[in-house]
């Protein structure tokens, strides 16, 4: 019978993904291994719900967008039966290993089990919002970041015309990095992110100076920041890893009301939301997804396991599940820094 690796894709799906499907079952296949992939992440090894993976049936995927598996946030450690039924799952398949693709909630999950069962899984980084340690960067971060530039390109001439401030509101819930990164590439005049609170005095004035200058301002925030008046005495719903539903939290139009009310300068907002998540990866996302599904499968073969595919520097090292996950990589200082001398 031959060697058999499970893979699935876990969390939000994001650009890079199905090269890191392509490229973990192109690797698979050379090292003697089959694969089957799980739909819609750990729900599907839960259920038993699989599809087949190969050569030709991955072919064309690397240049899609999204997941070709189907992803959901399923934490199986929250389902009644949930760790008993996906082992069973995994002797059934006859697998020898499983190849997780996913962010922090995802690779949790993961870490979990290989402490808990030593549970041969091998983790490969994913997530737009480039917040998992361990790795310098995470495929579909690139791609986001990309879109998200384009758009406020496009806003910067409406903002030009009609003599506006304008709000961007991207994504990113405990890490700031997208935005960071989009007013730095986008030339806006000011960014606010979840490290920090909100100065909202500081804020009027540089939007107001910038403004002076140029008769129009940009603005770029995560979806997450601290805002006070946000939120304040309702109960908010969580998902299986106990996060906040952001749906509705409005940060954009929020902020948007705040900057007229102190500046006096009309204002507007855009939330760009989840087309930063769909499209053709990059280059750079494709390369990436690419050589760490790539690197899994050898990690599977080496039986290096409770690892994932990190990124530092220009090759890609096995780097353990608890250092990924242990803590968020956010916004460090020098960034903050490097905005300052920008804004």
């Amino acid at each position: 019978m031959a060697k058999r690796i499970g893979i699935l894709t876990g969390g939000g799906d994001c650009p890079g993904l199905n090269p890191a499907i392509r490229g973990c079952v192109y690797a698979a296949e050379r090292l003697g291994y089959e694969c089957v992939g799980f739909e819609d992440g750990w729900k599907g090894i839960i259920e038993n719900k699989t599809t087949p993976l190969n050569r030709e049936i991955t072919r064309d995927i690397k240049m899609d967008g999204g997941t070709m598996l189907g992803t959901s946030r399923t934490n199986p450690y929250k389902r009644e039966g949930g760790v008993e039924k996906l082992r069973e799952t995994f002797q059934k398949n006859n697998l020898e290993a499983l190849v997780a693709m996913g962010g922090e909630d995802t690779l949790g999950v993961a870490h979990r089990l290989y402490k808990d069962f030593k549970f041969p899984v091998v983790g490969v980084p994913k997530t737009m919002d480039n917040d998992l340690s361990g790795t310098d960067y995470t495929f579909g971060f690139d791609t986001s970041v990309t879109v998200a530039v384009d758009a406020l390109a496009r806003l910067r001439d409406t903002a030009k015309s009609h003599h506006r401030i304008i709000v961007l509101e991207v994504m990113g819930r405990h890490a700031g990095w997208v935005a960071m990164f989009t007013a730095i590439a986008g030339a806006a005049d000011y960014v606010c992110l979840p490290e920090r609170t909100v100065d909202v005095e500081d804020m009027a004035k540089k939007l107001k100076a910038a403004y002076a200058g140029k008769r129009f301002a940009l603005l770029v925030t995560s979806e997450a920041v601290d805002l006070p008046s946000v939120g304040e005495g309702e109960k908010q719903a969580l998902d299986d890893f106990g996060h906040v539903v952001l749906k509705g939290r409005a940060i954009g139009e929020t902020l948007a009301k705040i900057i007229e009310d102190k500046t006096g300068l009309e204002t507007r907002h855009a939330v760009i939301g989840h087309i930063q998540r769909g499209g053709s990866p990059t280059l750079y996302d494709r390369m990436l997804g690419t050589r760490v599904g790539v690197a899994a499968a050898s990690f599977v073969a080496e039986k290096k396991f409770g690892v994932m595919a990190g990124l530092t520097g220009d090759k890609i090292v096995p780097v353990p599940l608890e250092t990924a996950v242990g803590q968020l990589k956010t916004v460090s200082p020098e960034w903050f820094k490097l905005a300052e001398m920008m804004f």
